[in-house]
């Protein structure tokens, strides 16, 4: 299979021409590792290659996606005997004992493991620029971010490598990365796709896995793959009426439809993301939706006060695991990373409760405002991406924080609100997300603007919790009226030589 023609399929398109009999997997996957080697050198998207391994995997020949390459995030999504890094080099003695349940499904479901793709430490930032692994770029200006953490699973479908590829996304990192990247990006309601079995709700709820891909039809036809409870999951929510592949291909009927464009932490917010908006709203107009200027209702800064404190405690939670089972030391984590782990260390666990209740304050706002629309429509992100490097801690704060660690200063940082200011600077660029997450609702990234430069810009939909049928029907309707799939042609050729 020529790599050209590999690049005009989807998942669906390829899984179908190997059920026929047109193509083997094993030429489709060589297409793939064909592209990946053509373009990762300069992506750095795939941080583990498992190429051959890939040529040779069995699969169920009449699955949903039969023989279709995927590659999975370095971050949870464990493959039994092989390492799970979380980017972190804390981490690389993590061998996965068995397969997730995130794993067991994609391979039960035909897919066929390529490898792993590259996060940030810990899944922490919107770019994708680990010490271990180094900078992923965004295939569409190579300067650029492509987001984080689900980072080199959108560089790497982007560019064609898969046609999609394994995310999670526990503050935006399924949609951050679709918006910077041209692609569809889902994160499901909580409780949708089970996370087990090393955990039972990955980040407390606020967490869950899915996958960024070019079409909705794939998202769909994935969300059927990877979703319903498993055995000793915390809790089960309702199944949808049929497979969200043939549901979606119904209407949606018309809808009412909430849009704002402000940021809810005051932050600046890109003429092109709201420009973004503004488009969209219009279609969904021509499409027959009711369209009005309205938002949920609830304090921005208490959203990021406790998803900040949900940061803090996985991440001490998650360096001790490291330390106790591999060895780990302090020098084998970030310095980000570590002064984080201060905090969460030194945050009382009153005041950690206290904002984990208070996540009942923004599903109720979030459940008033449903009470009146359906969905609502906002900026994925609030500003374009960032230059590789240009969030880089600058060296003055790296001091700084060297000596707050050296000091042991984390009770201090707290009590002096210089950790509101933290959550401020690093939330200011993405401040649309976290509000989904922390309700649980599902919510997704449509890429539905280009730039004058070129580069995609998402919009952002959100909807009542397990309404994800409705979602990708809507989904489906924009892909038909503002077609993006043509978008791809020009990352063809742009990485050769």
């Amino acid at each position: 299979m020529k790599q050209s023609e590999y690049l005009r399929y989807d998942a669906t398109a390829l899984a179908d021409l190997v059920r026929r009999g047109e193509m083997t997997s094993r030429e489709v996957c060589e297409a793939a590792v064909e592209r990946a080697t053509h373009v990762n050198g300069t992506l750095n998207a795939i941080c583990y290659p498992q190429f051959s391994e890939a040529l040779g995997q069995e699969f169920p020949e009449q699955s949903v996606f039969s023989g279709v390459p995927l590659l999975l995030k370095d971050l949870a999504q464990e493959q039994a005997g092989h390492p799970c890094t979380y980017g972190s080099r804390g981490l690389v003695k993590n061998i996965a004992p068995q397969d997730s349940e995130f794993v067991r499904r994609a391979r039960k479901g035909g897919l066929v493991f390529l490898g792993r793709t590259a996060t940030p430490e810990f899944g922490l930032k919107a770019v994708t620029e680990s010490a271990l692994w180094g900078p992923s770029r965004n295939p569409w200006d190579t300067g650029l971010t492509p987001g984080g953490s689900s980072g080199g699973s959108a560089a790497a479908v982007a560019a064609g490598i898969v046609p999609m590829a394994g995310a999670n996304d526990g503050g935006g990192s399924i949609r951050i990365p679709a918006a910077y990247n041209g692609l569809f990006g889902l994160k499901p309601s909580r409780g949708r796709i089970s996370s087990g079995p090393f955990v039972g709700e990955a980040w407390t709820g606020a967490s869950t896995d899915h996958v960024v891909s070019r079409t909705v039809r794939d998202s769909a036809a994935m969300l059927d793959v990877l979703g319903g409870p498993a055995s000793g999951d915390p809790f089960q929510i309702p199944a949808p009426a049929g497979k969200y592949a043939d549901l979606m291909q119904q209407s949606p009927g018309t809808l009412k439809i909430g849009v704002f464009t402000s940021s809810p932490y005051d932050t600046a917010v890109a003429p092109d993301c709201v420009a973004a908006v503004e488009s969209t709203a219009r279609i969904l107009e021509n499409l027959g939706h009711q369209v009005e200027y309205a938002r949920p209702e609830f304090d921005g800064m208490a959203l990021a006060r406790c998803y900040l404190g949900l940061y803090f405690g996985e991440v001490s939670a998650l360096m001790a695991r490291a330390r106790e089972q591999f060895g780990a030391a302090d020098d084998d984590f970030e310095l980000d990373t570590r002064l984080i782990g201060m905090l969460g260390n030194t945050m009382p666990l009153p005041d950690y409760v206290r904002r984990r209740q208070q996540w009942n304050d923004f599903a109720r706002a979030l459940g008033a405002f449903f009470e009146g629309y359906d969905l609502y429509l906002c900026p994925t992100t609030g500003q374009l991406p960032a230059r590789i490097g240009e969030l880089e801690t600058p060296a003055h704060l790296k001091l700084t924080a060297r000596l707050m660690l050296t000091l042991k200063a984390g009770k201090l940082l707290h009590r002096t609100g210089q950790v509101d200011q933290m959550a401020m600077e690093s939330l200011a660029r993405t401040p649309f997300t976290q509000l989904a997450n922390l309700t649980g609702t599902p919510a997704m990234s449509v890429p539905m603007h280009w730039t004058a430069a070129g580069l995609p810009v998402g919009v952002q939909l959100g909807g009542r919790h397990g309404d994800e049928a409705r979602m990708l029907q809507l989904a489906a309707q924009l892909e038909e009226a503002n077609p993006w799939f043509g978008h791809y042609e020009k990352l063809e050729t742009a990485f050769d030589d």
